[in-house]
């Protein structure tokens, strides 16, 4: 960012309201969270004067301009297997989900809220866990089809659902470089467009500095590599790049990049070891209602705790080892929803 009047000026609010927000951000490690992110994009930040132009992203913990957060977030069934790659705008996401599906392979469920680009993908079906990772969040879901029993679930949530099998108004099409099945295209800005009265998202997790595990009392260890295996079928990896403060991801040891050639990264990694349960055959069930481990993986660091999730509509609560809670840095959030019967190691 440029000098702090050139700034203000360029975002169109007062330079008494970006130096507050500022300091929210980086004092906000014992700040409550509703002071760090408002509920409510449009509520005032600073001394109670008329209304300032900044709020907070509920799905980031940044900065940023109130009006471009009054719509609501978009969560799409985004594929992972081989022939999907490279995935379109996973960078400009919030927060990604991956999960467990068939064949020991994973999908992601990417939500965007702050920023939303033109185009997502490529999209595919809906799986039986989905309804509990992205309920919390309500606003919209998109995803090609899936399992008549699989999309009654999501159907049943406060969701709307726009599903490629039963789309006729063009929100949807089929890249013609890309291979089918895993080929489906969403336009991100109708989608949202299409759905604008709905409310933004609640907060998620807590947010504190940007380094928010450097108090003793976290125990926080040193890391600089997070290795992840879900089945035997594969694995990933995160590396952090201290320059930048952001993890770096790999799948099968190659280096991970999205369509825009970027690398893919994340400012935090949030992994947690959940329970599978197999109801429906061949099609894994990820338990998330309930409690287990997890690790925040940020700046250089990884904390210990556990996370928690007492109904299919609450957020994840994320609590240290101490009873604190264990809060992100500003930024996107990748969370790693890793089997119990999978591996996770982080290396110094």
């Amino acid at each position: 960012m440029g000098s702090g009047a050139g700034s203000a000026r360029a975002w169109g609010m007062p330079l008494a309201a970006v130096v507050a927000s500022a300091f929210l951000l980086s004092a906000c490690a014992d700040a409550p969270i509703d002071l760090l992110v408002p509920p409510d994009p449009t509520r005032p930040v600073g001394d109670g004067g008329p209304p300032s132009a900044v709020a907070f992203a509920p799905l980031r913990g940044t900065s940023a301009d109130a009006a471009g957060l009054r719509h609501p977030s978009l969560a799409v069934k985004i594929d992972n297997h081989a022939d999907a790659r490279p995935q379109i705008a996973l960078n400009r996401s919030d927060i990604v989900f991956e999960e467990l599906v068939e064949g020991g392979l994973t999908r992601y469920l990417v939500v965007w809220h702050s920023d939303v680009p033109e185009a997502v993908g490529p999209v595919r079906s809906i799986r039986p866990m989905d309804p509990a990772i992205a309920s919390p969040f309500g606003g919209v879901i998109a995803y090609s089809g899936g399992q008549e029993y699989f999309v009654g679930l999501m159907k049943a949530t406060s969701l709307v659902n726009l599903v490629f099998d039963e789309d006729d108004t063009g929100l949807f099409e089929r890249a013609d470089d890309r291979p089918g099945p895993h080929d489906v295209i969403l336009d991100a800005t109708e989608a949202i467009g299409r759905n604008a009265g709905l409310p933004p998202p609640s907060v998620q997790f807590a947010y504190g500095s940007g380094d928010p595990l450097a108090s003793p009392a976290l125990a926080a260890a040193s890391t600089s590599h997070v290795e992840l295996a879900f089945s035997e079928s594969g694995s990933r990896s995160w590396d952090f790049d201290p320059a930048a403060s952001v993890w770096l991801r790999s799948q099968e040891g190659t280096p991970d990049v999205e369509a825009s050639g970027e690398r893919v990264r994340a400012t935090n990694v949030v992994t947690l070891r959940v329970g599978i349960d197999w109801p429906f055959g061949e099609v894994p069930l990820t338990v998330l209602v309930g409690s287990g481990e997890a690790w925040v993986s940020v700046a250089g660091r990884t904390a210990h705790g556990t996370w928690s999730k007492d109904a299919e509509a609450s957020p994840i609560v994320l609590t240290a080892d101490d009873g604190s809670v264990l809060r992100l840095a500003p930024g996107n959030t990748w969370v790693e929803l890793v089997p119990l019967e999978g591996s996770v190691s982080f290396a110094p």
